[in-house]
């Protein structure tokens, strides 16, 4: 990998990770339109260290505040009703489903699953159901001519069934196409959660899950040595930078605007896809490595 292929795919991944368009898809769809070599799943996940880093110094407040209150309600029992004490429970029943299905698809996700008609397939299916999600969430925001404005529930509501859900959506996410944050994001308004908060909590449950899956694909290059680290240390350092700052402009984003236009390129792309892979203009497998 090259220094300028490492830079637009850092700058890719920070763009895409936390926009319900999916950041493994676009990374294996930049390599392909370039004619790369598909930067595979290793980079993916060690390049969302960058992300998540991000995510960390953004949410840090919260983060700070819910370690600490998990951590003295497991001798003080007086802090177990406590809502931050709990959302440490609940972060970490949620990251159970990625954490199980990450480990048992880990072939799959690694070849198979980078199909580009399975993630040309999921991006339009999962837009979708983001789009059938928005519109059933901006319904119960707006009410209507007979029917009042319906309160939407916030974290204070979440419960472990709900955050069992949420992890299902996550693990959805293994497929390229899927986007971590749309399936939570979505899964979310389905089950009547406000936008903002279903969005802090994908952001959130995404924690433990993209760091234990980077930190493992990390020592497994170290032991392999089939990564380009200079290059690949620097398109993390790159996604972490323009991360954070599309996770202060998403926050702002979501609290009023609809989810329609990711919806419409979503559908969009994967319809290119899908035509320039049967026109034979893109192959759907992965560029082989030239060694």
């Amino acid at each position: 990998m090259s220094w300028f292929e490492s830079l637009i795919l850092g700058l890719v991944q920070g763009l895409t990770e936390f926009l319900p368009v999916s950041s493994s898809a676009h990374l294996r769809l930049t390599a392909a339109f370039s004619g790369w070599e598909d930067p595979g799943a290793a980079f993916t996940a060690i390049t969302q260290i960058g992300t998540e880093a991000a995510v960390l110094i953004y949410f840090r407040k919260d983060i700070g505040r819910i370690i600490s209150a998990w951590t003295r309600s497991l001798t003080n029992k007086e802090m177990r009703g406590d809502h931050d004490a709990q959302m440490g429970w609940l972060v970490i029943v949620g990251s159970i489903p990625i954490g199980v299905l990450g480990v048992t698809l880990k072939d799959q996700i690694e070849g198979p699953f980078r199909d580009l008609r399975i993630t040309a397939t999921m991006l339009i299916v999962v837009g979708i159901v983001i789009g059938v999600a928005d519109r059933l969430a901006a319904r119960d925001e707006s009410g209507g001519r007979h029917r009042a404005a319906k309160q939407r529930k916030s974290l204070e509501d979440l419960s472990v069934k709900d955050g069992l859900i949420f992890g299902l959506c996550q693990a959805c996410a293994l497929v390229p196409g899927v986007s971590r944050s749309g399936a939570t994001i979505s899964g979310g308004l389905f089950m009547g959660y406000q936008r903002e908060a279903a969005a802090r909590y994908s952001f959130l449950l995404a924690i433990p899950a993209v760091l234990a899956s980077g930190l493992f694909e990390l020592k497994d290059a170290m032991e392999n040595d089939h990564v380009s680290w200079g290059p690949t240390i620097f398109a993390t350092v790159i996604a972490f930078v323009v991360g954070y700052a599309v996770i202060a402009w998403f926050m702002k984003f979501i609290s009023t605007k609809s989810f329609m236009p990711f919806v419409w390129y979503r559908i969009a792309l994967g319809v290119v896809i899908i035509v320039l892979v049967t026109m034979g203009v893109l192959s759907p497998h992965a560029a082989e490595s030239a060694g």
